[in-house]
């Protein structure tokens, strides 16, 4: 037997070239790899189902009650009641808010910067826009009311007052005078100037509202003899009862509040309501007053 042919020597490749072909191989297999996964990751987010987003649930739509300028306590229980009637027949709920539980939140208490004496909220109940839900309760309500008119006072400047002998107290009972009096907001100062005027006089101030007030006679009704002449505390017609009622007898906004303090100036002492049943004419001549009220149709 003949021997195999040899055939050519094997080729002997440098260790350099296999090095550099084992990293070429590697990183090919790295950038497909990475190819693979951004085709997957732009697939996901291209079509197919989206990642679940966590729920949440709605927060509930409040509840609004609106208490006028000049709405006295017992009217804003009785809003309160009405505001709670409608949320239970339009979306069949029951707020905790009622007109018992908001008189009984809205009790005497100590109001900072008023003294240390217990005041009934008469005058300290700030009429605004509030909002509340099924669980809110009146005394939550009464603090919000507090709250507001603690940053609404604060706003006024009663150093004139303070140099006229009436504390911040007073200036709340006159602000509540004028809120009951005043439909055009431009008189609002000038009846607190006549409130001034007559308290500086002595005299009794004389309005309506105040008897109304003490009485409980609402504004719809007219003011009997007897009714006239009673010594209530809050019977301001009654020429014996001097000085200021005592306590406001509705709860003022801020305008109020700041005629109250800062009051026009002028001698008036008298006004009565003009035939638009808007505006009043002032003047410091009680035979002028009279005229007046002949010339506007009044007794």
């Amino acid at each position: 037997m003949m021997p195999p042919k040899p055939g050519p020597p094997p080729r002997v490749v440098p260790r350099r070239r296999v090095v550099a072909r084992r990293l070429v191989a590697v990183g090919v297999v790295v950038i497909a790899g990475l190819a693979i996964f951004l085709i997957v990751r732009i697939a996901g987010r291209g079509g197919g189902a989206a990642p679940t987003a966590p729920t949440t649930t709605a927060a509930p739509k409040p509840f609004r009650v609106v208490f006028p300028e000049g709405f006295t306590r017992a009217e804003m229980a009785e809003r309160v009641q009405a505001v709670a009637r409608i949320a239970h027949r339009e979306r069949g709920v029951h707020p905790k808010l009622s007109s018992k539980t908001y008189l009984a939140a809205s009790g005497p208490r100590v109001v900072p910067g008023f003294g240390s004496k217990h005041r009934r909220l008469e005058g300290f109940l700030f009429p605004a826009t509030y909002d509340f839900l099924t669980r809110t309760t009146s005394e939550q309500l009464v603090r919000a009311q507090l709250e507001a008119f603690h940053e609404n006072w604060a706003r006024v400047n009663l150093s004139y007052a303070r140099r006229q002998n009436l504390t911040p107290y007073d200036v709340l009972i006159i602000a509540s005078l004028v809120e009951k009096e005043a439909l055009a907001p431009d008189e609002r100062p000038k009846i607190a100037r006549v409130i001034y005027n007559r308290l500086h006089a002595h005299m009794n101030l004389g309005i309506d509202a105040t008897t109304r007030y003490g009485l409980n006679v609402p504004g719809t009704k007219s003011l009997t003899e007897a009714e006239l002449n009673s010594t209530n505390p809050y019977n301001t017609r009654n020429p014996r009862i001097l000085g200021l009622p005592p306590t406001p007898i509705a709860n003022p906004g801020l305008a109020s509040m700041q005629a109250a303090a800062h009051p026009a100036p002028g001698d008036w002492l008298y006004f009565v309501r003009k035939p638009d049943r808007v505006h009043h004419y002032f003047t410091a001549s009680y035979q002028d007053f009279v005229r007046h009220e002949r010339l506007y149709g009044y007794p």
